[in-house]
């Protein structure tokens, strides 16, 4: 079981991997903590983009010697193949890492995964920590493996008197966290320049069919995407079920049939994920629940 410090670590990591979202694509975004034997923490360290270290190695880099021995503390499984970056399980195990507590299973581990090659050299692992609050991280990035699709959120702008300024200020606000952005302009990269281009490809044609577009979109490397604008209704209707995410920004001054207006675009299935302030009214997050993690399934 988890110790208190291994729990706050995990927290930690969780934290740490937020720091990927919208730069990781094609790979998940994945935080790592270092223990020493005494359960301090010693090193720290996320998965900024694919082509670069994974974070287990930026977090024993920086924990350097005092990794011997000691705990690593990380999201999802290490790695077990070697791709373009060495796999992470090895890693960890060269580092005379003791014990590794893991949040989820990576599904798109290669064989038995890193946890069975870890506990075949030795290496204490627990796993199953926390992994309700690591899906606040990591669950678009499952959704859309399992699925072999992104994950998406559409966000638009209820009553008001300018719903183009709340769109815009919706993009500015959620964008880091995507991979994409669907507006009245381009598509655009979440974070600009933020993915490796050998490994990413930002899709050219709009969504006109748009199952057949996310599925290229996810075959291009892209594994989240934003659609901001109550213009997309129209096109969505029939396809809502293409949907994981509602953002409204709804106005103080609308009327109570502009907000019922709002609530009638929102299809079964959803959930009430957050309520908090935003420009002159509030913004209400709708979610559909992740039910059950996918299974491994063998891809890189």
């Amino acid at each position: 079981m988890a110790s208190a410090s291994e729990l706050a670590a995990m927290r930690y990591a969780i934290t740490l991997s937020s720091f990927g979202l919208g730069t990781t694509s094609p790979n998940p975004p994945v935080g790592c903590v270092i223990l020493d034997r005494h359960g301090a923490v010693v090193g720290a360290g996320y998965h900024r983009r694919k082509g670069e270290a994974h974070a287990e190695v930026n977090a024993l880099r920086a924990a350097g010697s005092a990794a011997r021995g000691g705990t690593a503390v990380v999201t999802l499984e290490p790695c077990n193949h070697i791709g373009v970056t060495p796999a992470c399980r090895q890693e960890l195990i060269d580092a005379g890492i003791a014990r590794v507590v893991i949040s989820i299973i990576d599904p798109t581990s290669r064989g038995d995964g890193g946890a069975a090659v870890l506990s075949a050299h030795g290496v204490d692992v627990e796993t199953n920590v926390i992994p309700d609050e690591t899906l606040i991280v990591l669950g678009p990035w499952l959704v859309a493996t399992g699925r072999r699709r992104p994950y998406l959120t559409w966000a638009y702008a209820s009553g008001g008197r300018d719903s183009v300024a709340a769109d815009e200020r919706l993009t500015n606000d959620l964008r880091m966290t995507v991979d994409l952005v669907v507006g009245g302009r381009p598509i655009e990269e979440g974070t600009p320049g933020g993915h490796a281009s050998a490994h990413f490809t930002i899709p050219t044609d709009p969504p006109s069919d748009l199952r057949d577009w996310l599925s290229s979109c996810y075959a291009a490397g892209s594994r989240s995407i934003l659609l901001i604008g109550d213009q997309h209704s129209d096109a969505l209707r029939d396809s809502l079920d293409c949907v994981d995410e509602i953002v409204i920004s709804l106005d103080a001054t609308s009327p109570p049939a502009a907000l019922a207006a709002a609530w009638c675009l929102t299809p079964p299935g959803f959930e009430l994920a957050d309520i908090a302030p935003g420009g002159s009214g509030v913004r209400v997050r709708l979610r559909r629940p992740i039910l059950s993690l996918p299974p491994r399934c063998g891809i890189s």
